[in-house]
């Protein structure tokens, strides 16, 4: 018998204050115009001072256990997605799980940036394949305002807060659900994107410091290599994909990608104009989006692809 993991439901979760390009004018030496050229950026979530990662996370999770059908008890397991904690330790896992009043099992957090829920999702299938679990919950969950220098208007300019959830099930259908995860990262190119601070050098969270051309550049690049790794793996062609839902980073990425792949503008979600990049959040975040908005559909077949700070890029063919 082949064990597979499915989605079972999903959820998303935003704060409800809006942060526009137009308000950002009053803050940083930046406008409308330029933002939306450079990056397809409307508008973004900001959770406020009271708003942890983990209040975005759970809120999420909620979402997906109600969308579910299935109850607390029903839940073996949780990971989640994140890169902006609480706190050091313990994991938002753990509090998702408390909140939720799920039973003890494995709760813990997983940390590769904007590619984080890709690997989290990799993870959670591993352990339903396994046979060890059942039912998981994935969530990716990100306070990255709490990482921004309001002053650098190279990055505060782009990203959000949010969160998104999906509950992974095990099923004995080989042709449906995680048909094959990829992930990959390269140490030496930490310095792109990093953060200028830390638990055990400076104390403290740090600001977001990003290369963006490069970047750009390596996002394209990886992205290629990696959404042609995934059509050779599984046997598939370009059409035969349903729906690209990409890391929402930049719009001009999405379309880079799209064009590679020979897909038009109308099947790839794009959620990157309403949220800003939400960082490990952003692909939970589009998905449940496209599911509730009736786009994605039961039976297709979605295509997901990450790049972030590591660098670590991963994707994810997946049956609806």
């Amino acid at each position: 018998m082949t064990l597979t993991s499915v989605i079972r439901s999903t959820g998303s979760f935003l704060p409800a204050r809006i942060l526009t390009n137009k308000e950002l004018e009053t803050i940083v030496d930046t406008t409308d115009e330029w933002i939306v050229q450079r990056t397809g950026i409307e508008e973004r979530h900001i959770a406020a001072k009271d708003e942890p990662t983990s209040f975005l996370a759970i809120n999420a999770a909620k979402n997906a256990l109600e969308s579910s059908g299935l109850r607390p008890e029903d839940i073996d397991g949780v990971i989640v997605a994140t890169t902006t904690p609480d706190q050091s330790f313990p994991s938002v896992a753990v509090k998702v799980q408390a909140a939720l009043d799920l039973k003890p099992g494995p709760a813990f957090d997983v940390q590769a940036v904007c590619s984080g829920f890709i690997y989290a999702l990799s993870v959670a299938d591993s352990m339903i394949r396994s046979g060890s679990m059942n039912r998981v919950m994935v969530v990716g969950a990100e306070k990255m305002s709490s990482l921004l220098d309001w002053t650098d208007r190279s990055t505060c300019v782009l990203f959000g807060d949010g969160a998104g959830a999906v509950i992974l099930e095990k099923s004995e259908q080989e042709a449906q659900g995680i048909l094959s995860t990829h992930l990959y990262a390269n140490g030496r190119l930490n310095d792109l994107l990093y953060t200028d601070g830390g638990v055990s050098t400076s104390g403290t969270a740090g600001h977001i410091i990003m290369h963006g051309k490069e970047v750009f550049k390596n996002a394209v690049t990886l992205m290629a290599d990696i959404v042609e790794e995934v059509l050779t793996k599984n046997n598939v062609s370009p059409e035969n994909i349903d729906w690209l839902i990409p890391h929402q980073a930049n719009l001009r990425i999405i379309t880079g990608t799209a064009e590679k792949l020979g897909m038009s503008m109308d099947r790839v979600v794009v959620t990157v104009n309403k949220h800003g990049n939400t960082s490990a959040a952003s692909i939970p975040l589009a998905l449940d989006d496209a599911v509730r908005s009736g786009k994605v559909q039961r039976g297709q077949l979605l295509l997901l692809e990450a790049l972030g700070g590591g660098l670590t890029w991963g994707a994810a063919l997946i049956r609806f």
